[in-house]
């Protein structure tokens, strides 16, 4: 991965130049970016998760409307924990053109990680990747990966010493309807996981805790002779 440009600048994070994805990590400026991309492409091909707004894991309680009736409801609220700092994530774009999003941050911030929750130990500064969405034109060219990178990057540049994903093992369900595997696998492909450094750190039922350790960057040492 490599720094990406943007007019925007201060929120770049990475991308994948070769590829033509630009990763951004999110932050009060990009808002506008995040809402459309939710509202317009994100559950274009499955409507019944469309008023997500990618609050599950952030909102409290057991009750959830994922239908798009919520939608304005979660967005706002969404907004709201961006502009205060809690919330964060990551936007790809290619083109100028949000394709995908995953959302990541500090474990310990998510104020409701729900069946994950089982994942809870006492090991200090976890980073938790919770979702993955790609926009269907754009499925299969590499922008979940560049995503997965970029948290990862993310989650080192603020301290954490792993990062944590929850891929699951077991097939949609069929009922109340039939969800289709894009929509059901997006906390990651294991695969995907796995290709990029992660390990299986725990086996639970139907999902699989994984972990990569994320070592400090060293700083390119600059001794006094260099240049003599």
């Amino acid at each position: 991965t490599s720094v990406g440009d943007s007019p925007r600048g201060a929120h770049v994070t990475t991308g994948t130049r070769a590829a033509g994805i630009i990763v951004r990590r999110l932050d009060p400026s990009l808002v506008p970016d995040f809402v459309t991309f939710m509202r317009r492409d994100a559950f274009a091909e499955f409507p019944w998760w469309a008023g997500c707004a990618c609050g599950f894991y952030e909102t409290p309680g057991d009750e959830w409307d994922a239908s798009a009736n919520a939608f304005d409801e979660h967005v706002t609220a969404k907004v709201a924990r961006i502009e205060a700092g809690r919330s964060q994530g990551y936007l790809a774009y290619m083109d100028d053109t949000v394709v995908g999003w995953c959302n990541a941050a500090p474990r310990d911030s998510y104020a409701n990680l729900r069946r994950y929750a089982a994942a809870i130990d006492d090991t200090p500064d976890v980073g938790s990747i919770v979702c993955f969405v790609v926009a269907a034109p754009y499925r299969g060219r590499g922008v979940a990966t560049a995503l997965l990178d970029a948290a990862c990057d993310g989650l080192r540049d603020q301290g954490m010493r792993l990062a944590e994903g929850y891929p699951t093992t077991k097939e949609p369900p069929t009922q109340p309807y039939q969800v289709p595997w894009t929509a059901h696998n997006y906390h990651g492909p294991l695969r995907m996981y796995l290709s990029s450094g992660f390990y299986v750190h725990r086996q639970m039922d139907g999902w699989v805790i994984v972990r990569k350790r994320l070592e400090p960057i060293e700083e390119p040492r600059h001794d006094a002779e260099d240049g003599m």
